[in-house]
Parts: C-alpha cells; sequence; structure tokens
C-alpha cells in the first residue's frame, strides 16, 4: 500500500508514531514536509537511515503557510492513500488533498478536528476543507461529537489519540529506584522535601497562568497545606513568577529548560501532581507516561484534546478555567483525599498503555487506510471505559 504523509513539519514527538508506520511491512511509506520548523524552536524528528523523504519547503505570509511541492509532488506521483495536516488555514492542504484525489488517491486529514461549536464563516470553511478528505484522523472524541453533530459520518471520524514514544519511557521508569526519587527531592527543597509536590514542564509563558498556581499555594497555605512547586522550562514570564515567589514566600525552584529526557523523566516522577492551570497538551502524556497525575482546566473549548487522558479521581483532576479558588481547593481535595501514590501510578500507566501510545495510534490509522469504519467499541472513550470498570 503505498501512502504518503504530509506536514509541515515532523517535530521530535512525532518520532515514534512516524517510525513505527515506516516500520510497516505492509506500506511504502513517503514523508513529505520542511526539515526545520518556521520558528527554528522545535527539535525535528531525526529519521532512520531507511525513511524515505521528500523536502516540501514551507513558505509563510503571515499566519498563511504555502508549501508548493506537497501539492506538486502529489499531483505528479502516485499513491493509494495520503494524509495530511488538517489545517484549513494553509492554503497548501487544500491544493494537497485536491491534487491527491485527482490521482485517485484515498484522502485522510490528521487533525485537531473541532475545538468548540462553530456556527460562523469560519466554522463553514472548515467543514468544507473537512469534506475534501475521505475520513478524518482525531485526536480526541469530542471533537468527533462535534463533527457528528455538523453532518460527517461517525463512521469516517477515527479518534486515533496523540502520542509520545511510551516505549522509551517505560525503559527509562524502570531505571529509576524510589530511593533516586527522594535524594532528588531533597535536593530541590532540602528540610522541606516532605510536603507534597507540584511539577509544570513548560515554556513560561503568560497563556500557561503559572500566576494563578501561585496565588492558589499562598491561599492554601492559609489552610494548612504547605506544598512545593517545581517548575521546568524558562520563558518571558520567568522574571515575574520569581517575583511572585519571593513576594508571596514560596517553595518554588525554577529548574530551567531541560531537554534531557532521564532527567525529565525523573523530576516528573519524584513529583506528586502536574498542575496545568492553562492548556495541557502533550504535557499530559509526557506526565502520565511517567506515573504523575494532571490537574488542568474543564473549559473544554480551550483545551488541548489530551484533556481526554485525565480521569477525576484516577489519572488527575479538573477545576474551573480562570477561577484561582477553585484550583486550590481542587488541589487540596486531591492531596486531603489521600489517594494511593501507587495505585494513582498504576491508572496512569494503564491510561497511556490502553490508549495513548504510538502502537494504538498506528492500528487504529490503519483501521482507516484499509477502509474499516471508525470502531468506538474498540478505541472507546477513556472516560466511559472506566466509568464501566468503577
Amino acid at each position: 500500500m503505498r501512502l504518503a504523509i504530509g506536514y509541515h513539519f515532523f517535530a521530535h514527538y512525532r518520532a515514534a508514531v512516524m517510525e513505527s508506520l515506516a516500520r510497516d511491512p505492509s506500506l511504502s511509506v513517503t514523508f513529505l514536509g520542511d526539515e526545520t520548523e518556521s520558528g527554528g524552536t522545535i527539535e525535528p524528528w531525526h529519521r532512520s537511515a531507511n525513511v524515505r523523504f521528500v523536502r516540501a519547503r514551507c513558505f509563510n505570509l503571515g499566519p498563511i503557510m504555502f508549501q508548493p511541492r506537497l501539492a506538486w509532488h502529489l499531483l505528479f506521483n502516485r499513491y493509494d492513500h495520503v494524509i495530511l495536516l488538517g489545517n484549513a488555514a494553509w492554503p497548501a492542504m487544500w491544493l494537497g488533498a485536491m491534487a491527491a484525489r485527482l490521482r485517485g488517491a484515498r484522502v485522510h486529514f490528521w487533525s485537531h478536528g473541532w475545538v468548540k461549536p462553530e456556527s460562523g464563516f469560519g466554522g463553514k470553511v472548515r467543514n468544507v476543507f473537512y469534506r475534501l478528505a475521505d475520513d478524518l484522523l482525531l485526536y480526541g472524541h469530542y471533537a468527533k461529537c462535534i463533527g457528528y453533530g455538523n453532518g460527517f459520518a461517525a463512521e469516517r471520524l477515527h479518534v486515533i489519540y496523540n502520542s509520545l514514544d511510551a516505549d522509551a519511557q517505560r525503559v527509562i521508569r524502570q531505571q529509576v529506584v524510589p530511593d533516586e526519587l527522594q535524594a532528588l527531592r531533597t535536593k530541590l527543597f532540602a528540610d522541606r522535601a516532605d510536603r507534597p509536590l507540584l511539577i509544570c514542564s513548560s515554556r513560561l509563558m503568560n497563556v500557561r497562568r503559572l500566576d494563578m498556581l501561585l496565588d492558589a499555594m499562598h491561599t492554601l497555605r492559609g489552610r494548612g497545606l504547605e506544598l512545593n512547586l517545581l517548575l521546568v522550562g524558562d520563558g518571558p514570564e520567568r522574571a515575574n513568577l520569581q517575583k511572585q515567589a519571593s513576594d508571596l514566600n514560596l517553595a518554588v525552584h525554577f529548574y530551567g529548560a531541560c531537554y534531557d529526557e532521564p532527567t525529565l523523566a525523573r523530576l516528573t516522577m519524584a513529583s506528586d501532581l502536574t498542575v496545568a492551570p492553562g492548556k495541557v497538551g502533550l504535557t499530559a502524556m509526557q506526565s502520565l507516561g511517567y506515573g504523575t497525575p494532571v490537574l488542568t482546566h474543564s473549559d473544554f473549548a480551550n483545551q488541548m484534546p489530551e484533556w481526554e487522558a485525565i480521569i477525576p479521581g484516577k489519572t488527575g483532576d479538573l477545576f474551573i478555567n480562570g477561577d484561582v479558588n477553585d484550583l486550590g481547593k481542587t488541589i487540596e481535595r486531591w492531596f486531603t483525599s489521600a489517594p494511593d501514590r501507587e495505585r494513582v501510578r498504576a491508572e496512569c500507566f494503564k491510561m497511556i498503555d490502553r490508549f495513548w501510545n504510538a502502537e494504538n495510534q498506528h492500528r487504529l490509522i490503519r483501521r482507516a487506510l484499509d477502509g474499516l469504519p471508525a470502531n468506538d467499541l474498540e478505541a472507546a472513550l477513556p472516560s466511559a471505559t472506566h466509568a464501566e470498570e468503577r
């Protein structure tokens, strides 16, 4: 089966699923994309030597991205299937889809899909764009529900989740011993290492709303709950957050940027709870993959699809978006309800192993390529599955 996968740029965090597809003996895969991200801040996928790659450079005119070679290649090369990034704002993807269809290929859009119901002009354009594809490969069930409400056939809406390299995470986890994690907590917070430890690993930007987390910690101190916070990352808000932490006399360790996966794994595993007051994204996959539950907000129209991996009381919890008091109450509830740490760790691993991993993505993508309808019994919504188990 001849398959082309066209993206603007293949980031390092896509490596596991792309390599899995490239290794499939029943597929002949060609990857089309630029070799560097337009901003130059994201590490590229370092491809295996046998991966077939065609460079299709991107050219940006403001927010609009052009990628001439993508459509040109698809027009003059024959494929059975073409997977494209489902971004309606980029002419390259419209042209690529039309070129592929002219050559008789079956077209699939890989996309977040709908993040919220839309009734205006933008929503109509998005729906027209999505109808260029035979199938949509979506990150989550929330998007599928909206798409179904927009008149798309359920069997065309394949939920394939998202993933990091779960296999690599398992290998690193097996190398870590509990004493090592306790020593790390002591190194970071000295005689205060026995307090619950929160972590957020992300770029320090205003949109992350980490100021809310510091305010919530200050409020919780007044209620008798002292917390430590580990911030892994750097960014334009670092100075403001450092000042706020100092003014409130909070135990916050600014670790700085960390790109070493074994170190990042240990920092995450040593922590009790990941808190992402803004959108959570792949931070959830990283945290759950190392057994640490995730707390983020419940305004799903302003979230990333990965929130669906959070099952309250099992793999984390949710608070009211923008509400500092509710953020504090939810953190307090998590720790005062005393969830068994090993049980929570097992739930986090289970969530990743069952749904949010490259092997499962590969399997669900193959269903679409093989012309099978989306199977919601096989790719069940995690929250529904957990409800059945309870």
